[in-house]
């Protein structure tokens, strides 16, 4: 059920909560999790909005699955190895492509409805319409229309909504994990919940859990433009950090070629199955537009996203102008609706009609490709902690994702973590969760922080940062913009920091601390990574292959190799 804090305090007084599962997102990985977990025990979901406002809810494309007999569990892995430019994990890739018929049915058993191909191509078949995105070479993307993210969420948040097991806190932030490091106690190191700000009554809540999964998404805000909701600000990557897991590949950041240029559209995404269905990038050249990526990859507009990202980006530094445009006015508007009725309606708000004019589109910040280190069971290396979605580095993706690949692996690894999790249900202490041991953990604490006189600090800092990130961190690097990066985050986390013990938390200044641990984490990895390939592009570096690179880049935190005895 939904749970508004409103109804159940009339005060703001902290409160201590148990939980079997305490899952932290309601993306469809959070939600994924949590109904298979409900089977097992109760379970909440912390989320600071409902579906609608998470990275899952603006996918567009759909999830790729081998669901057709033309289509092959090899194509499918030689295809996200190919895009991952050879640093995928050969063995995460292969058992997530091969649970994509499972998780698909798990998705139709729920009562999502993907969209057929009589619905599009009106040749009266029931069987499902698979899309085809840059980087594939079968159709495999199954899609609702094109907003299969709204209708994921939507479907899977109403039987969330229903189930006896599952209680969702809404307008609810994330502060920290609370790790036995932390706490100095002896013994590994474990996660035994998190501590949650109430943003309606301004308190810290502990939340107590047998089992914690992570699944809060990405980090897009870190950047000026970006096709991610305000949400994502990366706190579940520097939460994990914070508790002492691994990180790793976070210089692997992937801008989505083909966000909509327009000054009133925000960041709306121009799917990439535009491309799949035959759309072309193309450049104005001598007064007219030209195509300008099949003299750049033998896949032309279809090519992998970082190819495609950087293309734009050197073009519209070549000629100075403020976006390319994608061309789809082959089909006629008939067909435009039926495949692409979100967009075509969208694109018709601003004057701009698909089927009859290109539409102009410039690179956004778009997916993190690296993240909290997992194995293929979401595990981390912090006891009872997971991590499944956009949060986690599986080592699917390598340098690069492969299109609609991040909703499969969201699903795989969510289902894996909870049947390991369920697995070792009475292993684990959960000696934290009745009454004794509970005591222990202390309550979250202000000190004497005081309340904030100049909020001015966080939006300033907030604005500089994401335009450093954009500027400096962004598709082109050279190691002179990392090192100035990293001389400006440093001296702005400093002063984050103080101002975060000196006063009172706030939502604001909780994922401002957080984004500036995320951005700092990109900057790190980007400077220990002294090649070219993928999502990475440093000029002052030559472009190399699989064989000459580290396939990952780790980060940890200080003290990390320290055993408490």
């Amino acid at each position: 059920m939904i749970q508004p804090w409103f109804q159940r305090m009339a005060d703001s007084t902290p409160t201590r909560y148990h939980f079997d599962f305490l899952i932290l997102g309601s993306g469809l990985a959070g939600l994924t999790a949590a109904l298979k977990a409900a089977e097992h025990g109760k379970v909440a979901i912390i989320t600071k909005k409902l579906a609608g406002a998470c990275n899952t809810a603006k996918a567009q494309g759909g999830i790729a699955a081998v669901l057709d007999d033309d289509d092959s569990i090899e194509s499918h892995v030689a295809d996200t190895l190919t895009a991952g430019c050879g640093l995928s994990n050969e063995s995460v890739v292969r058992k997530i492509v091969e649970a994509g018929p499972a998780r698909m049915a798990d998705l139709m058993d729920w009562g999502v409805a993907f969209t057929k191909r009589d619905e599009v191509d009106n040749i009266g078949k029931d069987e499902l319409h698979l899309g085809k995105e840059g980087g594939h070479s079968q159709r495999r993307v199954a899609h609702c229309g094109d907003i299969t993210g709204k209708a994921l969420s939507e479907t899977l948040l109403a039987r969330v909504d229903a189930h006896p097991q599952i209680t969702l806190f809404e307008d609810a932030q994330a502060v920290d994990l609370i790790a036995t490091r932390r706490l100095g106690w002896y013994g590994p190191n474990r996660c035994l919940g998190a501590y949650i700000y109430d943003c309606k009554r301004a308190v810290v809540h502990t939340f107590l859990a047998r089992f914690t999964i992570l699944a809060t998404g990405g980090a897009g805000k870190a950047y000026l433009y970006t096709s991610n909701p305000d949400v994502a600000c990366g706190e579940g990557v520097a939460m994990a950090y914070r508790a002492y897991a691994e990180v790793a590949n976070m210089e692997f950041y992937q801008f989505h070629p083909t966000c909509l240029f327009h000054p009133h559209a925000g960041s709306f995404l121009i799917s990439e199955a535009l491309r799949g269905e035959g759309a072309i990038l193309k450049a104005q050249r001598g007064g007219k537009l030209e195509p300008f990526l099949e003299d750049q990859h033998e896949l032309g507009s279809l090519a992998p996203r970082d190819i495609v990202a950087r293309a734009i980006d050197r073009e519209l530094k070549r000629s100075g102008r403020p976006c390319v445009y994608l061309d789809i006015s082959h089909h006629d508007e008939g067909y435009l609706r039926r495949r692409f009725p979100t967009i075509y309606e969208t694109c018709l708000q601003f004057d701009i009609d698909m089927a009859k004019q290109p539409v102009p589109v410039v690179p956004a910040a778009h997916y993190c490709c690296g993240g909290v280190r997992t194995d293929i069971d979401g595990t981390t290396c912090v006891g009872q902690l997971y991590a499944a979605g956009e949060v986690a580095h599986t080592g699917l993706h390598g340098a690069n994702r492969l299109a609609s690949n991040s909703l499969l692996e969201a699903m795989a690894i969510a289902h894996n973590a909870v049947e390991h999790a369920v697995s070792h249900f009475h292993d684990v202490d959960a000696s934290h969760l009745n009454a004794g041991g509970a005591r222990k953990i202390p309550d979250w604490t202000r000190g004497n922080a005081i309340d904030p006189d100049e909020l001015i600090v966080i939006y300033h800092n907030w604005d500089e940062i994401r335009r450093f990130m954009w500027d400096y961190v962004g598709i082109f690097r050279t190691t002179k913009r990392l090192q100035r990066a990293k001389a400006r985050i440093r001296n702005i986390r400093k002063e984050i920091e103080h101002f975060y013990w000196d006063f009172v938390i706030a939502a604001d200044l909780v994922e401002l601390r957080n984004m500036a641990s995320v951005a700092e984490m990109i900057i790190d990895c980007a400077l220990q990574r002294h090649a070219s390939i993928g999502l990475h592009y440093n000029a002052d570096f030559p472009v190399v292959d699989a064989s000459q690179t580290s396939p990952e880049t780790i980060l940890r935190r200080p003290g990390f190799e320290k055993t408490l005895h």
